[in-house]
């Protein structure tokens, strides 16, 4: 039995282009049935959003040699445009590459597609690849629901946390209710034909990355930091302790339990100084009823009060005594 790498990278597409309806059936049609062309590089632009932010620099020298050895063993898929030029539609890290490798040429499939399937088809090339970074995959998963879907990015968001929330909840009315809309069962057919992640782990794994600060977001997509160090360091709100804690964190290589360790560290201190501030507000109410409470009049009350007072006397002698 061939393994998945072994398979025809249409075959790879099936799964998830299968959800999107017929202009991705025509789609796949013609992606096996047309010979790739040769076109300049010059006349590739690249679109205005790509599914991919971030691309290893390393990892496209590495690409880049092999291009130069072997060539660009797989086309890039493209789309006219105006003036014989054409837009990418998937491949731009074979592109980045072939150029590092100075080639003026690239091979394409050349799709005539409109707007609307060339969003989707650009997701699901990207998904399908599997090398998307957890950011990046999380937010390709939620465009591809709202393309689908015809709903806001929001709305998808909106609807994942209800389903959630009504499986937590455990009323099967209104499970029942949810379960059945078309939003529900789309993200489950699309889960299912990933097969990487449940609708049930995207929530709790990947939709909370979306929400992370820019600076360990930045970090978590150039690939240096795994996203459970990126979650915990994010919960540090003072920007300029986190900043020298996600420094440390990749440089350091530091484990998720060292990681832990420091934050607990980080923020006892603000617990101290949120606690004293605390008990100097409670003084200060209790002076000013201690003068107008009718205390001092009672015999045993009052005894009390001189006890604890000459404790009070005490600390703040030594206080005076140790500064």
């Amino acid at each position: 039995m061939k393994t998945k790498k072994e398979l025809p990278y249409t075959s790879q597409l099936k799964g998830v282009a299968a959800l999107l309806g017929n202009p991705s059936d025509d789609y796949n049609d013609e992606r096996e049935s047309v010979a790739p062309s040769s076109v300049p590089i010059s006349l590739i632009n690249l679109p205005a959003s790509q599914p991919r932010h971030y691309f290893d620099e390393q990892k496209l020298y590495e690409l880049a040699r092999s291009i130069e050895k072997f060539g660009v063993l797989e086309p890039l898929l493209v789309r006219p445009l105006a003036g014989n030029r054409y837009e990418l539609i998937s491949g731009e890290r074979r592109l980045r590459a072939s150029k590092i490798a100075e080639l003026t040429e690239v091979p394409v499939n050349i799709l005539d597609l409109d707007d609307y399937t060339t969003a989707q088809v650009r997701l699901v090339e990207n998904l399908q690849r599997e090398d998307l970074n957890p950011v990046e995959e999380a937010s390709a998963i939620i465009s591809l629901l709202a393309i689908q879907l015809h709903k806001t990015e929001s709305e998808i968001t909106s609807h994942f946390y209800k389903m959630r929330n009504v499986c937590d909840r455990g009323d099967d009315s209104q499970k029942e209710n949810v379960f059945s809309q078309p939003e529900t069962i789309a993200i489950q057919e699309l889960f299912k034909a990933i097969g990487r992640l449940t609708w049930e782990s995207f929530i709790k794994i990947r939709l909370p990355l979306l929400n992370l600060p820019d600076d360990v977001l930045k970090i978590l997509s150039s690939g240096q930091l795994e996203y459970t160090k990126a979650l915990a360091i994010s919960r540090v709100k003072d920007s300029e302790q986190r900043t020298k804690l996600l420094e440390k964190a990749v440089a350091e290589d530091l484990s998720l339990s060292a990681i832990k360790n420091l934050i607990r560290e980080i923020s006892a201190p603000l617990t101290s100084n949120n606690e004293a501030a605390t008990l100097k507000e409670r003084y200060k109410s209790l002076s000013s009823q201690f003068l107008k409470a009718k205390l001092w009049d009672n015999p045993k009350k009052r005894k009390q009060l001189e006890k604890m007072l000459a404790t009070i006397e005490t600390m703040l002698n030594e206080e005076i005594s140790n500064g």
